[in-house]
């Protein structure tokens, strides 16, 4: 007889309110595969994004939402080596494609995880993941930081920008982060040298020149952060490839512009691990709601008004 598990489906596009519990036949891992049994799973932007408009990939429902998960392996395809059953990972399934966080069990290969680090809860370890991934694939893998290089974090507060603030700093960077008021205390303790109120001045008259800059806004921050990269500079999009249009203008200064979208990286993942280990990395989790609650944590999560990540508890 088929053993079963619980996930948060969806029948069709829409609000909050297509998230729905569902039973589903649990996974078996195939070959390089694991099944992990999962105890919490991260919420992004995201993920309302593709609830409500199929996503990147225009996904057609019935599917299953979260690319971050933290959990216990409770199975091994064959040919794996790296974990066993018991082991504690967590790890991002692959992106921008859906393979179902949310829910109790998941499959992916093996080399999507890495062990979590023990002084991480389940639900800090899987807010990481995606975030994590996306600030370091921008500062180390395309802008080459180094120490002592200028960094400009847009949207300092929110899910990839804290992140990207700690990552920067752990790196040896000078950080600049752009937030709400409300919010400069909170990034001041992330470690950003200077925090500047993007609702009161204009931050290109306010930062001098940078080597990096990160957007996680868009809309017209890319264009308008350009002229700020020094000569040789890199900038980063995370939000949109319309930043691909400033390619050209950038390049005429020896700058390298353009959209990035996060990619699974387990040696990536590792560096992340070991950052969190030793303190010099943490996912804000400022809200934990149960699995069943997915529809309120996508209201939070659109309200854009919550500090820290919002997780899913999959244990309950």
């Amino acid at each position: 007889m088929a053993q079963m598990m619980t996930v948060i489906t969806q029948d069709g596009l829409g609000g909050p309110e297509v998230l729905q519990p569902a039973e589903r036949e649990r996974p078996v891992p195939g070959a390089t595969e694991v099944l992990v049994r999962v105890h919490a799973a991260g919420t992004n932007p995201t993920d309302f994004k593709t609830r409500a408009t199929g996503g990147l990939l225009r996904a057609e429902p019935p599917f299953v939402l979260g690319h971050d998960v933290s959990g216990v392996v409770e199975a091994v395809g064959w040919g794996v080596t790296l974990f066993e059953p018991g082991d504690e990972v967590y790890g991002m399934l692959d992106y921008p494609h859906l393979h179902g966080g949310y829910g109790q069990y998941v499959t992916a290969p093996a080399r999507r995880f890495v062990p979590k680090p023990a002084a991480l809860s389940h639900p800090q370890a899987a807010a990481l993941p995606l975030v994590a991934l996306t600030a370091w694939q921008a500062l180390v893998d395309r802008a080459g930081l180094r120490p002592g290089q200028r960094v400009l974090v847009h949207a300092a507060a929110g899910g990839v920008g804290h992140v990207a603030v700690q990552i920067a700093k752990a790196l040896g960077g000078y950080v600049i982060g752009t937030a709400g008021a409300a919010k400069h205390e909170f990034v001041r303790g992330l470690g950003a040298d200077e925090v500047i109120d993007y609702a009161a001045v204009d931050f290109a008259t306010a930062v001098g020149e940078v080597d990096v800059v990160i957007d996680a806004v868009g809309g017209d921050y890319s264009e308008r952060s350009l002229p700020v990269v020094r000569d040789g500079g890199t900038l980063v999009s995370l939000t949109t490839p319309a930043a691909d249009a400033l390619r050209p203008a950038a390049a005429e200064r020896g700058i390298r512009a353009g959209f990035l979208l996060v990619e699974p990286d387990r040696a990536a993942l590792l560096a992340v691990a070991d950052l969190a280990a030793t303190g010099r990395l943490r996912a804000e989790v400022g809200t934990v709601l149960p699995l069943a609650e997915a529809a309120k944590a996508h209201e939070l999560l659109e309200s854009g008004r919550t500090v820290g990540k919002i997780v899913l508890d999959v244990t309950g």
